[in-house]
């Protein structure tokens, strides 16, 4: 819906008045507080708004929110497709081609054309609260982002940068394998080397490694990396040089990036994009990953839908069936929580998207 005013929101802070939009990245280190939203395949959107203030998500409003069926959510893979995809980058593997690759798939169903999803933001905060929550409201430029997400992509202040991958999910601590452990060491080694392409030589440093990190109904094991970025790089060139981020693609990168291309029906969208803000004022940013997030897709055969992406990393190690099990479980409290289904008052447990 196109009269839905332009509107920004991460965490206590709520920006609007529109006064620029650009899909130049360097645009970041110029002036003013972006929000900005980064699709998977590379389509990036750069708000500036003129009105920034603190002030907390709203309550949800009934009614306010008009979410889809529970019985109406379809998948980009079903279950047959997703394990026979496991077994495909098992093999690549097995060739020596790639070593952990990321395997996704896109849930989509019919909306209302009224749904707003500032609305949606609403039931997240209170249904699925996350330290990197944020909503792009840009109908007139196809975005309409609600993100829950956990994990960080990228944090700027001045000159140090920041990155907090997470492999590896589980219910509880206890059901981490070896394997989860083995994939997170694998992708922090490629998020020092996308940093390490923009970073003052000697400055990589990783100052947590594979901590559990509890999330609602389930756990993650989270690392940091943390550099120095070059003086005469900025935004432009930190994006170029860690864009899409690691976690969602696999390693080696490249390789990943070609098996993801082969074996995925469904462009990912805003999921595993990039989406938060930048304060170029200050040379602050906080970038998210774009996993729990939702969009709306006005552009879908059929009418408008609201979609969702759920995956998980597959290394040789991988079972089929419990990696489908695991994009499951990471999916299934988030479409409770949109389709009106999920209730926070009567269940602190659940289940929730990489």
């Amino acid at each position: 819906m196109h009269d839905l005013p332009p509107l920004a929101r991460f965490g206590g802070l709520v920006a609007s008045d529109l006064r620029d939009v650009t899909h130049d990245a360097a645009s970041l280190d110029s002036s003013g507080f972006w929000a900005v939203a980064a699709d998977f395949e590379g389509r990036l959107v750069c708000a500036r708004f003129g009105d920034v203030r603190r002030e907390p998500v709203p309550p949800a409003a009934p009614g306010g929110w008009r979410g889809p069926a529970t019985d109406s959510w379809t998948t980009s893979l079903d279950r047959t497709a997703y394990t026979a995809g496991v077994r495909r980058i098992r093999e690549h593997i097995a060739r020596g081609e790639v070593y952990q690759a990321n395997l996704c798939r896109v849930l989509s169903a019919p909306v209302d054309p009224g749904a707003d999803v500032d609305a949606l933001t609403s039931l997240l905060a209170r249904g699925n609260p996350a330290p990197y929550a944020g909503t792009i409201r840009l109908p007139a430029y196809g975005v309409e982002i609600a993100t829950a997400s956990p994990e960080l992509y990228l944090r700027r202040d001045g000159q140090v940068i920041e990155s907090g991958p997470i492999k590896g999910t589980g219910r509880t601590a206890a059901d981490l394998l070896e394997k989860d452990h083995a994939e997170n060491v694998m992708i922090v080694d490629l998020v020092r080397n996308d940093l390490g392409r923009v970073a003052v030589t000697g400055s990589v440093t990783v100052p947590q490694l594979c901590a559990v990190e509890p999330h609602p109904g389930l756990v993650h094991l989270v690392s940091t990396v943390r550099a120095e970025l070059r003086p005469q790089a900025g935004w432009a060139e930190l994006l170029a040089a860690t864009f899409p981020p690691g976690s969602v693609t696999g390693a080696p990168k490249s390789s990943a990036l070609k098996i993801i291309e082969a074996l995925e029906t469904s462009p990912r969208g805003p999921y595993c994009g990039g989406i938060g803000w930048v304060d170029a004022d200050r040379g602050t940013g906080e970038l998210a990953v774009g996993i729990r997030t939702f969009w709306i897709d006005r552009t879908a055969p059929g009418g408008p839908a609201l979609k969702f992406g759920t995956g998980a990393g597959i290394t040789w190690g991988s079972d089929p069936e419990r990696e489908w099990a695991e994009t499951e479980l990471k999916a299934s409290r988030l479409l409770a929580v949109a389709s009106g289904a999920y209730d926070a008052t009567v269940s602190a447990s659940g289940r929730a998207g990489s």
